[in-house]
């Protein structure tokens, strides 16, 4: 181990690039749909062999000693990200003729610039580097801040956090409940990273102890926590998910409009021989309804025939505003409530919009040089005003997540307060039966358990599911089934503080490893000097 270690140390110039590159592109099989968490501890003691051997030139200054470092951390996040989000090409391929010009930049020029954080992670912890678990410690506090500041930084994008990799089934999401996933994410990287001791024989007896508790502490909170018994109320109301499956490039199709309408409507209205009573709330995937209601009054009658009496149906679909003037109109992908009488209840639009997805940053100077959005829609999306958990019939409440909303934390407070359960509604038929989708639904998972709040995950073409308040499946769909679920409303389960008191504890991780990192590091330069 030690030989290996002092060999990757030694690399320099292009086969140090493409050895972060392998490493950061293996850490990926962490992650949905494979989960195989322990590849974390090969790849990041890589990392942390070849940061060893990143020292700059002498007279190169501060910043110049640091670029070693920088393009480590940047080779291997974008190993990370390349391997991780491939799956966005498949987007734009469902318009090719339109939008195949931009594979490059989803394929590489994303990747590349989310290799920037992990690249200033690296540079950070170099700037703090030392011999034994001081580096540790440092590498850990640089990729917690890394993945915080990716969560709002250019409207955020925190999708694959590393975090994640050390989450891939219930029992070991519960740990976000008290650090959220910035927290496990330093601590993930704590723990991968101790392997790297054993090859360099430095602290390796005090790091190995920590990071046995750490993981023994991460698997036992979670086992405790799944044991407890979880409040069941009797009459809780039945959801039926409607999952149709419709291809990305039939939904705005004129043709296939009504087909897909009525399919809508078939399997909301079946019936469930088998069920004990009535779903009485249907969710709908993100803009399934494949027109504008206020333009479709017809449709509207057509929902309340197929609703009984005492259904409501909560469904994703793009929602139509004019000005006073009735000259100007702007677009919102939208969750309407509506009754068995046909009439809209309630409607709630989306907050965080996806950038060049749904709209156009610098729409002004990029229109002009003729780029456009993605979704293939009536236009380009505005975004609502503010998050508030809406109202249904029998006093319930929901929280709306329309798409890749459910993968930001703070977007669960503080709307999530007075909700009773989660509605996650998206069209995930964008990206194919690929990685992606998966990715989607774990990181709804964990929104889930760290609200305490019951998901209820309705997708165009799968993956559709109810968890309960601790990210447990109760049933659902897989991807390209066409079909429904009913499944009875899992009860919420009350959970101490909240997204803040996560954030705060975040901190105290961060904090604990800074001084571990700076306490190693000014020990280091007295002992060198």
């Amino acid at each position: 181990m030690e030989r290996l270690a002092g060999n990757v140390m030694l690399l320099w110039g292009a086969r140090r690039w493409a050895l972060a590159f392998l490493a950061g592109g293996i850490a990926v099989f962490a992650l949905p749909p494979f989960n195989f968490f322990a590849v974390l501890f090969v790849s990041f003691p890589i990392l942390v062999w070849l940061l060893d051997g990143a020292s700059g030139e002498v007279d190169a200054g501060y910043l110049g000693r640091l670029k070693p470092a920088f393009w480590t951390g940047w080779w291997f996040g974008f190993g990370y990200f390349v391997a991780g989000l491939w799956w966005l090409g498949n987007a734009l391929l469902i318009e090719a003729e339109e939008f195949a010009w931009a594979l490059p930049l989803a394929l590489l020029g994303l990747p590349a610039l989310l290799a920037l954080f992990y690249g200033l992670a690296a540079a950070f912890a170099r700037a703090l580097w030392s011999d034994g678990l001081g580096r540790i410690c440092a590498l850990a506090c640089g990729f917690g801040l890394a993945e915080w500041a990716r969560s709002f930084i250019a409207t955020g994008f925190p999708w694959n956090a590393i975090g994640y990799g050390a989450m891939p089934v219930p029992m070991l999401m519960q740990t976000s409940l008290l650090v959220g996933v910035f927290g496990v994410s330093a601590l993930a990287v704590f723990v991968a990273c101790i392997p790297a001791l054993i090859g360099t024989r430095r602290a390796m007896a005090p790091g190995l102890v920590v990071a046995a508790l750490l993981m023994l502490f991460h698997a036992g909170f979670g086992y405790w926590r799944l044991s407890l018994a979880t409040d069941h109320q009797p009459g809780q109301p039945i959801v039926r998910i409607v999952q149709p499956s419709v291809d990305q490039s039939q939904k705005w199709d004129d043709s296939q409009r009504r087909s897909v309408f009525e399919k809508l409507l078939s399997l909301s209205s079946a019936v469930d021989s088998q069920a004990s009573a009535k779903p009485s709330y249907i969710v709908w995937p993100e803009t399934s309804i494949p027109f504008l209601l206020t333009s479709n009054p017809d449709a509207l009658v057509l929902i309340g025939e197929a609703l009984a009496p005492g259904q409501t149906l909560i469904a994703g679909a793009v929602r139509e505003e004019r000005d006073v003037s009735g000259q100007k109109t702007r677009y919102y992908n939208s969750i309407y409530v509506i009754d068995h009488e046909g009439q809209i209840l309630e409607a709630s639009d989306k907050v965080h919009l996806v950038p060049f997805g749904e709209y156009l940053p610098f729409e002004s100077l990029l229109g002009s040089l003729g780029m456009d959005i993605i979704a293939n829609g009536p236009g380009g999306f505005s975004s609502g005003s503010t998050r508030r958990s809406v109202a249904l019939p029998a006093g319930k409440r929901f929280l709306p997540l329309i798409c890749y909303e459910a993968i930001f934390p703070q977007e669960m407070t503080p709307a999530a307060i007075d909700a009773d359960f989660i509605i996650n509604v998206t069209n995930d038929a964008w990206y194919g039966n690929t990685p992606g989708p998966y990715q989607h639904f774990q990181q709804a998972q964990v929104r889930a358990v760290e609200s305490g709040l019951p998901l209820i995950r309705a997708a165009n073409n799968g993956l559709s599911a109810v968890t309960d308040g601790k990210g447990r499946v109760l049933d659902g769909l897989l991807q390209n089934v066409i079909g429904y679920v009913d499944v009875p409303l899992p009860v919420k389960i009350h959970v101490n503080g909240s997204i803040w008191t996560r954030m705060h504890t975040f901190w105290v991780i961060i904090v604990i490893l800074l001084s571990c990192a700076l306490f190693s590091r000014c020990s280091f330069i007295k002992a060198t000097n």
